[in-house]
């Protein structure tokens, strides 16, 4: 295993490259996030693999869900999603653990990473060396990398194409580069892969699109216009957000529109 050394925000999951000197975590300070009130905390790998684990799931043939227990920063979970011209890891959680590689490694391995937005750019230095994959980010975004290490490329305009009918394609709203993963062959329609570009609803009947989902900051009532101009353009039937509940499989694109409707 191909370990980093670097400091982690215990808040966010962040993961800084070794002999980062600074007391702040750049992507903490921005106002879509938080300091805790008891301040910039942080740990390491050697402690978070002391006190937690990786678990994989399967949702569905081809995707699999990959999660920290217990609950560690923000909580976001992985998906794996398994594709005949190579697979890729939408997002990441902050922790590689041996049980993790050996699954992927069984699974076909990983050819390339995309993540939603800098929330979850966590610890994507690590994950790109261990199993030697680009990461591909939003160029918007370049300024919210505090690691970049050698995997990285940068897309620029509204998405980036991939193989097999993946495409990642720039959303905005939360960030100006936040993506969704377009996926065919799961659905009937296809699958968007959404991190937290939108929140689905405990009840999933609803879903929201905010600038900051912690301290509650809306978007400007045109920003979401344009936002559900372009989901009504996308073909879609399932999503699969960023917790293990955010899984709706009936009507998403309805309730998606539904939803971006009522801000309106």
């Amino acid at each position: 295993m191909k370990v980093n050394n670097g400091k982690i925000c215990a808040t966010c999951g962040t993961q800084y490259p070794p002999g980062y000197l600074q007391n702040s975590c750049l992507i903490c300070e921005d106002d879509r996030q938080y300091v805790p009130d008891e301040g910039q905390q942080w740990t390491n790998r050697a402690t978070l693999s002391g006190n937690h684990h990786t678990v994989v799931r399967e949702i569905k043939p081809r995707l699999y869900e990959i999660n920290l227990q217990p609950k560690f920063g923000i909580g976001q979970r992985a998906l794996l999603v398994q594709s005949a011209a190579g697979n890729i890891l939408w997002d990441c959680v902050p922790l590689i653990d041996e049980p993790l590689i050996a699954f992927i490694q069984q699974a076909g391995g990983i050819r390339a990473m995309a993540i939603s937005h800098p929330h979850y750019y966590s610890n994507q230095a690590e994950w790109s060396a261990q199993f030697d994959c680009p990461v591909y980010l939003p160029e918007t975004e370049k300024d919210f990398v505090v690691y970049p290490g050698d995997h990285i490329r940068f897309w620029k305009g509204a998405g980036h194409d991939f193989w097999d009918g993946i495409r990642v394609i720039r959303i905005g709203g939360h960030f100006p580069g936040s993506s969704v993963l377009r996926v065919s062959g799961i659905s009937k329609q296809g699958t968007l892969l959404c991190g937290d570009t939108f929140n689905l609803s405990p009840s999933r009947k609803h879903f929201s699109v905010m600038y900051s989902y912690p301290n509650k900051i809306p978007l400007p009532v045109r920003e979401v216009q344009r936002i559900r101009t372009l989901m009504a353009s996308l073909d879609f039937d399932e999503v699969y957000g960023f917790w293990s509940y955010q899984n709706l499989t009936d009507s998403a694109k309805s309730v998606m529109l539904q939803s971006l409707d009522r801000y309106v």
